[in-house]
């Protein structure tokens, strides 16, 4: 499987996509400090638990539409061109070559949204000791509980982010995908202060698990399916 997942990294250059990661995380450290240097930000961020959650919020929306591009390219692509066929005609299963690109993606989202939020978290934090942005102190205790949202979320959301999974496959049609992921990112990544729909807990471990059993629809009868169609 592992080489199977390195293939495809290699395949589609996901060197690109790290890049473009890297970038996204400059974009939003940028938009957070200019939220919080020019808006009243007393009233924008009155709380570390208020900040760091508008960080997530960033993250999650850029990757679950990160997600959806990967999902575009590394399987629609190929089912809309009919290049899949080559890659089924080898002596790997079936199953397993789409699980390593499923895999591919999940794991990309997991990694780029915690990076993500460390780097903005870390570079919101600098800024204080200079902006005092939130005049609270900073301690470990709410370092440990941020932390700890942050690795949850993005679980759920390297999950969730497979839904336009389902609405590409249909007419294998990239554009639905990535206008399916923008539904997605409307739906749980509307902030109101601290709170989002992702603050209830059902709403981000229901939405996941649709997500991972979306993964396994897709490939469930992968083995029956002609591609040539």
């Amino acid at each position: 499987m592992l080489k199977l997942m390195k293939l495809e990294m290699r395949k589609f250059r996901i060197g690109t996509y790290v890049r473009a990661a890297l970038i996204a995380n400059v974009v939003i450290l940028g938009f957070v400090c200019m939220m919080s240097l020019i808006a009243d930000f007393k009233d924008l961020f009155p709380s570390y638990d208020t900040a760091y959650s508008t960080i997530d919020t960033f993250a999650r929306a850029t990757y679950i539409v990160f997600a959806s591009v990967l999902i575009s390219r590394l399987i629609i692509d190929e089912f809309r061109n009919k290049s899949i066929t080559v890659l089924f005609m080898y002596p790997i299963n079936r199953k397993k070559l789409i699980a390593a690109k499923l895999l591919v993606i999940v794991l990309f989202t997991l990694v780029a949204d915690i990076v993500t939020n460390l780097f903005v978290g870390i570079g919101f934090y600098v800024l204080n000791l200079f902006a005092s942005v939130i005049p609270d102190q900073f301690t470990w205790s709410i370092a440990g509980k941020l932390l700890l949202k942050v690795i949850m979320s993005a679980l759920a959301t390297s999950f969730l982010s497979l839904i336009p999974l389902y609405f590409g496959m249909r007419k294998h049609s990239g554009a639905a995908t990535i206008v399916s992921s923008l539904i997605v990112v409307g739906i749980v990544c509307q902030n109101t202060g601290s709170f989002t729909l992702y603050s209830i807990i059902a709403i981000p471990i229901g939405l996941a698990l649709l997500g991972a059993a979306i993964a396994y629809m897709s490939i469930r009868n992968i083995e029956h399916v002609d591609v040539l169609k």
